[in-house]
């Protein structure tokens, strides 16, 4: 029954161009199914496995699709015979011819073509859906996702799919991000990409699209309570705390607003910034209750810059209407800082302060320029070793166990945060939630955002937050009193209380 079907590809192999294409179809299309089969029953979950099944196979199949016509008009040149004398002598014996068999030759071709336009389509369905997964988009390219990849698998979004944020919604945006890729792609293979990678900030879909989806503005309310634990760079690595009041009120109620404000559906915030980047303001402005704005301009920016500004607000580019990404804009992709870093590990218990200096030591260990990450590394573990064993040899003795799981620690925290290869160092991409470390909030709330009467945008403290402790052995030290009959001591007992659940 198949052998009509083995002489038709043998039929095909007119040279070796035409045998090429055939045995990189057949091979193609049999290692599809086999590999699919593996991933669907879980056997086979590798990242690269499915970079080759649904990349690489289906290119190899199209590509023999390609060469096997190419043989066959070689061949007929070659030769000096028409389709149909080719046709004669491949396919249709002349013993065959007189019964008959010649019209099997269209079945033949007919069936063929209807597998091979099946299996092109699954094979295309297939390998889109596998484009859509984060795998994908973290190991496509390796060298240069890695630290995006790195930084997504341990966000609070790792279980949200990258194309929820980076890719719209209908067949256009699809269209858009596939071009897309292949422009990366291709810069990729010739190394002409940009490193560090640009935030994408100006590709990311609305807020309205993604964040809004599961985090709802009509939600935010009350108040949350944040505590912070940091250490100490001292000998004890003497811990601290930070704790705040946030509020995250959208300011529906009368008299009552927070942080999140700037983003109710009945407030909005407009900003054009330098080079728009996002990171200094030229000019902010709110809706009024009667529809207007109102301006405040960043004083120092005046002049040059501020001509650059109207320049941009002539032709509406650089103009922005503020959402979550503008504060929360290491949402997902979230580079650490070296001191929180090591404060966040302290405080899950993986590293014990018993050794002296154990923060500042590490800190010194992970923060200077290294060349590469094996260079990295090694530092790392010269460090922390030389130290205890110049200083402290009777306790380096003692506590080398403490200290290799220190050079663990200190070693992850590296690889986690810093990529040579790509020219991302600390503080590469900074985080403008708060304002400890850059400027954040500070960018429009200070002094020098002004309106035209000299009105400022505020930046007391209370606007957003009440200080409950800061830099305090105590997590609630400005609540604390003797008089446990007064209200304060009250809500003290409460705080504590919800910090114990924690």
């Amino acid at each position: 029954m198949y052998r009509k079907y083995i002489n038709f590809i043998r039929g095909l192999s007119v040279n070796r161009v035409g045998l090429t294409g055939v045995v990189l179809t057949t091979s193609a299309f049999i290692c599809f199914l086999f590999f699919e089969l593996l991933r669907i029953s879980r056997v086979l979950t590798n990242a690269y496995i499915g970079l080759i099944t649904y990349m690489l196979f289906p290119a190899l199949f199209i590509l023999g699709l390609i060469l096997i016509p190419i043989g066959w008009y070689r061949y007929r040149k070659s030769r000096k015979l028409s389709t149909k004398e080719i046709l004669a002598e491949r396919f249709i014996p002349r013993e065959m011819e007189a019964r008959g068999i010649g019209s099997r030759v269209f079945v033949t071709v007919s069936i063929f073509t209807i597998i091979n336009i099946i299996f092109i389509g699954a094979a295309g369905i297939r390998t889109l859906k596998f484009m859509d997964e984060s795998v994908f988009c973290g190991t496509a390219c390796h060298k240069v996702m890695n630290p995006e990849w790195t930084t997504y698998q341990v966000s609070p979004h790792a279980r949200v799919k990258c194309v929820e944020c980076h890719v719209g919604e209908g067949i256009t945006a699809l269209v858009d991000s596939k071009f897309s890729g292949l422009r990366q792609m291709v810069k990729a293979n010739f190394n002409t990409y940009t490193r560090p990678i640009p935030t994408p900030v100006h590709q990311l879909r609305p807020a309205r699209e993604t964040c809004e989806k599961c985090h709802w503005p009509e939600k935010f309310y009350g108040q949350h309570l944040k505590i912070l634990t940091r250490y100490d760079p001292d000998a004890a690595s003497t811990r601290r705390y930070v704790t705040l009041s946030l509020k995250i009120d959208t300011g529906k109620e009368a008299a009552k607003g927070g942080i999140h404000w700037h983003i109710a559906g009945e407030n909005e915030v407009r900003y054009a910034s330098i080079a728009d980047r996002r990171e200094e303001m030229l000019w902010v402005e709110k809706r009024q209750p009667n529809g207007t704005f109102k301006r405040f301009v960043n004083r120092p920016y005046a002049g040059s810059i501020q001509t650059e500004a109207k320049e941009r607000e002539r032709d509406n580019t650089g103009i922005r209407t503020m959402d979550c990404v503008d504060c929360h804009n290491r949402a997902t992709h979230i580079y650490e800082d070296p001191a929180h870093a090591l404060d966040d590990r302290f405080g899950k218990g993986l590293i014990r302060p018993v050794l002296p200096y154990a923060k500042r030591e590490m800190l010194a260990a992970i923060t200077p320029n290294y060349k590469n990450q094996e260079t990295a590394l090694a530092g790392i573990s010269a460090h922390l070793n030389g130290f205890y064993r110049r200083n402290y040899p009777q306790i380096a003795d003692r506590e080398q166990g403490t200290i290799d799981g220190m050079i663990d620690i200190a070693r992850d925290i590296y690889r986690r945060n810093v990529h040579p290869l790509m020219k991302i160092r600390w503080g590469t991409y900074p985080s403008f939630i708060g304002h400890e470390k850059n400027s954040g909030c500070f960018r429009c709330h200070n002094e020098h955002m002004q309106d035209e009467a000299g009105h400022i945008i505020s930046y007391d403290c209370t606007l957003c937050h009440s200080i409950l402790a800061y830099g305090e052995d105590s997590p609630f030290k400005y609540l604390e009193t003797p008089d446990k009959k007064s209200p304060q001591y009250k809500m003290h007992e409460f705080l504590r209380e919800e910090f114990l659940k924690k």
